[in-house]
């Protein structure tokens, strides 16, 4: 049995809890606390450094991609993206595998990992760093992959189920069989007004959506592949999909499941690292094995007020109060369209290769290193290494073609170095 601790804003002490692990035979309990979490920015202590030696374990930006935590063999580090710094770090005497945060507030979801790590992998310690403790755990029977957050909810995802909590008071509100998933595969959207988590479904190709506020649940047949990436809007409207072929991405609408646009990376199998979609949904970036950070244009117009809903929509409870999705060519002189071939006209005569829309623009990388991009301010995007390399480059969003790097730094050195 697990003993939970669970935050207080008054006493700042973790008191336990009266619920039991979820994954324990008996159904966890409801704890008698009415409790909440006291949340303020994350602040530079004395223990930051231009040290860089510490070998990394782990990369994750935060829900607004403002920043991202590195997880090391010694503990975690905070690094803004504009302007590039290294903000804060927490030492410890053993490793961490995951670093979760909550936007730039003081707590954290850690999950320790590396040949000596500081918590056990089948345990999330909520962590705030104000009282420079752990005031919160999660003990489950297997190795946690993957932890989400936002304000009102904590994800845990293992390799068969997911578990979603409040954050309240950690109580368990939802459990959700997946098939296998080793890489932790799942996105929660983090709209205050919107609560949304995609993951993968019992079959394969399949992305199960579970929209909170709506109480639906929706299963998108994505791919006939296994699913190897996926990512959503902010407000989870949209969802964007790759599978472990990694030639094509779709674009789904969360709500009824269509398909709304189809890109394609390339013509060989590859493996995707990553896919994120910029915040008004009009850039994709996908990156791969293949060394090529890959934007797209998209056609796909999110919010303002529709001139009729679907009849999906309309469906749906409570969809009256909800933005409207479309696929709509709104380019633009300052939009670009993404290039497709000169024999796209003899769409349904060919085959499906020849009408495929191919990337707009395009950066160059190291092969076979791992890469996670995201979308930043004026028209750029992020770029981490699991090599402890960082890239900010602008793209041309008229013309797109090459992407120009604006900044290069190397904050840590690979846990393979």
């Amino acid at each position: 049995m697990a003993t939970t601790s669970v935050p207080m804003r008054s006493p700042p002490s973790p008191s336990p809890s009266g619920y039991q692990s979820p994954d324990s035979e008996q159904s966890p309990a409801q704890s008698g606390h009415q409790s909440s979490t006291s949340l303020s920015p994350l602040q530079a202590t004395s223990e930051s450094s231009s040290n860089n030696e510490a070998p990394l374990l782990g990369t994750y930006f935060n829900q607004d991609y403002g920043c991202f935590a590195c997880g090391t063999d010694q503990g975690f580090r905070i690094y803004n993206c504009d302007p590039f710094e290294e903000t804060f770090r927490r030492n410890f005497r053993g490793g961490i595998g995951i670093v979760e945060m909550l936007f730039r507030c003081n707590i954290l979801a850690l999950v320790g990992g590396g040949k000596n790590p500081q918590y056990p992998p089948n345990k999330v310690m909520i962590w705030d760093d104000h009282q420079s403790r752990c005031i919160g755990e999660l003990s489950f029977r297997s190795e946690v992959r993957a932890v989400k957050l936002r304000r009102d909810r904590i994800v845990v995802v293992l390799e068969h189920k997911i578990y979603v909590y409040k954050f309240q008071d950690l109580k368990l509100l939802h459990q959700i069989e997946t098939l296998a998933n080793p890489k932790g595969l799942c996105v929660l959207s983090h709209a205050t007004n919107s609560c949304v988590l995609a993951c993968p479904g019992l079959h394969r190709g399949q992305v199960r959506v579970e929209h909170y506020g709506l109480k639906t649940t929706k299963f998108i047949s994505a791919h006939d592949s296994h699913i190897a990436c996926f990512t959503l809007t902010s407000d989870g409207l949209l969802l964007a999909t790759a599978s472990t072929k990694g030639t094509l991405v779709r674009i789904f609408n969360t709500l009824d499941g269509s398909r709304l646009q189809e890109v394609r990376r390339g013509v060989d199998r590859a493996e995707i690292y990553s896919i994120a979609l910029s915040p008004a949904a009009q850039w994709l970036a996908v990156s791969s094995d293949k060394g090529t950070v890959h934007i797209f244009s998209l056609k796909v117009q999110v919010g303002g007020e529709a001139p009729s809903k679907s009849s999906a929509m309309k469906d749906l409870p409570g969809s009256s109060d909800l933005p409207y999705v479309l696929v709509d060519n709104f380019f633009t002189p300052h939009t670009g369209a993404n290039p497709s071939s000169s024999l796209s006209f003899m769409k349904g005569v060919l085959p499906k290769y020849f009408s495929s829309e191919w990337s707009f623009a395009q950066f160059h990388l190291p092969e076979n290193t791992r890469f996670l991009v995201a979308f930043g301010r004026q028209n750029t995007i992020v770029i981490l290494g699991l090599d402890g390399s960082f890239y900010r480059c602008v793209f041309d969003p008229v013309h797109g073609g090459e992407i120009v790097q604006q900044e290069y730094a190397r904050f840590l050195k690979s846990h393979t170095n």
